[in-house]
């Protein structure tokens, strides 16, 4: 009997296997560089489930009901592109890229983007965050709103906390593997599992 007829169709097992490929770790990344690229998506992840009850607030417009989910998916996506920083697909372009598949991904397509946005993320969320917080601002300087979730109480801020609080390791995490990334790769070379 065919696998298709017992179980999944054929296709999922080769999706399966492709994944699993596209997604080893490359040789020169070391076990603790591989768990640290897997937990940025999960540093992420609180943030994004924190968002998605406000799409059903009775207060949101069609845009903001849109949005807030929108902003979890594309934060969640952004978040899961540093698993490229280990993975083969962030050396060796995948053979679903037309004209690019096979071909040797440049070090600086990967480290300036990464670099840029560990940055980015680190004044944001490590450093502009907490003090704002603290001193009761926004980030523009502006009095926190009474409703601004940081100034809830009770559960809802502990809710918010636990939330949001693992963002603040998403900059620093994107910084030292982007910085392993650079290091292994700045010789030139691509790994022969990567090819």
């Amino acid at each position: 009997m065919s696998r298709s007829v017992v179980g999944a169709p054929m296709g999922i097992g080769r999706l399966r296997t492709a994944w699993k490929a596209a997604h080893e770790s490359v040789p020169g990344v070391s076990v603790w560089t591989r768990r640290l690229a897997y937990a940025v998506p999960l540093v992420v992840l609180p943030s994004g489930i924190w968002r998605l009850p406000a799409v059903f607030d009775s207060g949101l417009s069609v845009g903001e009901r849109l949005y807030v989910p929108m902003l979890s998916v594309v934060s969640e996506l952004l978040a899961f592109t540093t698993i490229g920083l280990v993975a083969r697909w962030g050396e060796v372009f995948p053979g679903w890229l037309p004209g690019l598949r096979g071909r040797r991904v440049p070090v600086g397509l990967a480290v300036v983007p990464a670099a840029v946005g560990a940055t980015v993320l680190t004044v944001l969320f490590s450093l502009l965050t907490p003090i704002t917080t603290i001193m009761g601002k926004t980030i523009r300087g502006d009095e926190l709103p009474s409703d601004a979730p940081g100034q809830a109480t009770g559960i809802a801020s502990v809710w918010f906390y636990s939330c949001y609080t693992p963002l603040v390791l998403w900059g620093p995490l994107l910084t030292v593997l982007t910085v392993a990334y650079w290091r292994r790769r700045r010789g030139g070379g691509v790994s022969a599992a990567a090819r």
